[in-house]
């Protein structure tokens, strides 16, 4: 079992993607919990997944499919999360964290 939690930013969303290889050792069972209503409508299309799916292109990905309907901000880091647990499940990565860094100059 693999766990991830995704802090999305200024909206202050937290997610939380539980992703469980299946049996068949073809398919990740996905769970998402979050307090974004369009993340939680999201997820009802990801419930299980091919593990072979992380390699698959933008256009064609279902996450990024899914979110396309779902979701109105592009820069939504949830979508990367979803696929980041389903490839550490599926044996395709370590799990390591990936962070997004902000930095500005003042004036």
């Amino acid at each position: 079992m693999t766990r991830v939690t995704i802090e999305s930013g200024i909206c202050g969303f937290k997610t939380t993607v539980t992703a469980r290889m299946e049996e068949d050792g073809k398919n990740v069972s996905i769970a998402i919990e979050s307090g974004c209503e369009m993340v939680e409508s999201m997820a009802g299309q990801l419930k299980s997944l091919n593990k072979m799916s992380v390699f698959t292109g933008f256009l064609a990905n279902p996450v990024y499919r899914a979110a396309d309907k779902h979701l109105k901000h592009t820069a939504c880091p949830v979508p990367s999360g979803i696929i980041k647990a389903l490839e550490a499940e599926a044996g395709f990565c370590l799990p390591k964290n990936a962070t997004i860094v902000f930095e500005r100059e003042m004036p």
